[in-house]
């Protein structure tokens, strides 16, 4: 086992490199031709006069731009800049940085072209109305580091007046990969999700999500509590009623023995603990993670550092460990879901995207994991398995077209394989550019 000041050198690893890389990089993404450029006479085929012929068809009929055009797999990736990571408001052009990221998962894991969109500002009807006026351009949006409560508004009126598949990954994409590593850490200790009990570290955006997808899936509401930065939600919590409805509901529904006090009160004698809250450590301690039930789940989600180190939270005598950081052992992070869940919902020009279809790409991020053999230190796959984005694309696109809101229907084989195929072309693609030095290799 490594020292603790090891442990700790490692940690901040990540940290050292992005300031080097970054700069020598000057950006994550860039736009590449994806057609033939035989001669200068082709461009008379991709734009005018040429390109006239499909603008007239898609004038008459709109579905045919996701043949004629690459909005069939084009996704925008949203922000204000108000939440950003564990970091807080720090602003559209500060948050760049984390939406080119996701942008280059986007391509590498799932095969899907998204490009960065920061608004400059923090008004939600002019958010709804931007996001509204990108919709001719793009097959899906996804809202990134938008702060609550206005994230819950924005989502619900965007889902409910577009045309076009939209989500808030930091709500449907981390409840997604959360119950993927629930199932799994569940089985590794015996115990049922019907049975257990789980107190939320946060109740933002993401904890809010994850905890309605987890009911969906199978906890018991009255089994669960959510704990804010004043303590257990309960229904004496009447302050949230007014400016944060969506704590108010989970306050009502959830906490069914009516317990109150702060974070250390939440975490006695429960099963399950999972951590979406402000950057650790010691936000969790281990007195807390102590008093937990025996063979404790605890996942410690923040970023950039968890709420409690792993290695501490398994000193304390947690049973399973994970975290949103790939550098250590369970990494739950969205990175595992919206690659996988994008590509199967633009497969099938699906409406939107439903909890039932992220509970799909959760229990298929599962299987995959237990089929590789579970262990208490791998309970989820890794994002270098790349084979799970297109089975979980499957999975997505099956429920979808299930659902009804599927526009085209494939089979589940040709789902499957067309996103081998798009994806494999992805990570081929950036394997070349690599090669050839068109994509340079690091500084050290």
């Amino acid at each position: 086992m490594a020292s603790v000041e090891e442990l700790l050198k490692k940690a901040k690893l990540p940290a050292q490199f992005a300031m080097k890389y970054h700069p020598f990089y000057r950006g994550k993404i860039e736009v590449v031709p994806k057609v033939a450029v035989r001669t200068f006479d082709d461009f008379a085929i991709w734009y005018t006069p040429g390109v006239a012929e499909p603008c007239k068809a898609i004038s008459k009929d709109k579905e045919l731009v996701y043949e004629y055009t690459n909005k069939w797999n084009t996704v925008a990736v949203v922000t204000d800049g108000t939440r950003v990571l564990g970091l807080g408001d720090i602003g559209p052009e500060a948050g760049y940085p984390v939406m080119e990221g996701k942008a280059l998962l986007f391509k590498y894991l799932g095969g899907v072209d998204a490009f960065p969109i920061c608004l400059d500002t923090k008004n939600a009807d002019e958010i709804i109305t931007a996001v509204k006026w990108l919709q001719p351009s793009f097959g899906g949006i996804n809202l990134e580091d938008i702060e609550q409560p206005k994230c819950f508004y924005i989502l619900d009126r965007l889902r409910k007046e577009m045309e076009i598949p939209v989500w808030h990954d930091d709500q449907q994409g981390t409840g997604t990969v959360i119950l993927a590593g629930l199932i799994n850490a569940l089985k590794l200790v015996g115990k049922k999700i019907g049975q257990v009990t789980v107190t939320m570290v946060g109740a933002g955006a993401a904890n809010i999500a994850a905890a309605r997808i987890l009911i969906a899936a199978g906890v018991k509401p009255e089994n669960m509590m959510l704990v804010d930065s004043k303590g257990i939600l309960h229904k004496g919590r009447t302050d949230l009623k007014d400016k944060y409805p969506q704590k108010w509901e989970m306050a009502l529904k959830t906490n069914g023995e009516g317990r109150t006090g702060g974070l250390a009160e939440a975490m006695k004698g429960v099963d399950v603990c999972i951590g979406c809250s402000k950057p650790g450590p010691g936000v969790i301690t281990k007195e807390m993670v102590k008093s937990m039930n025996d063979d404790a789940i605890v996942f410690a989600c923040a970023n950039p550092i968890p709420e409690i180190w792993p290695w501490e939270a398994k000193e304390a005598g947690a049973k399973v460990v994970a975290t949103g950081r790939s550098d250590f052992p369970n990494q739950v992070n969205n990175s595992l879901g919206f690659p996988g869940i994008f590509r199967g919902t633009l497969d099938v020009r699906a409406k939107t995207i439903t909890d039932e279809m992220c509970i799909a790409a959760a229990n298929e991020l599962a299987k995959v994991a237990e089929e590789r053999g579970l262990k208490e230190d791998f309970i989820i796959p890794n994002m270098d398995d790349w084979e799970v984005f297109p089975r979980e694309a499957a999975a997505v696109g099956a429920k979808a077209i299930e659902q009804g809101i599927a526009r085209v229907k494939p089979s589940y084989k040709e789902l499957y394989e067309r996103a081998m195929e798009i994806i494999k072309k992805a990570r081929e693609e950036t394997k070349f550019l690599m090669e050839k030095g068109f994509i340079a290799q690091p500084p050290p």
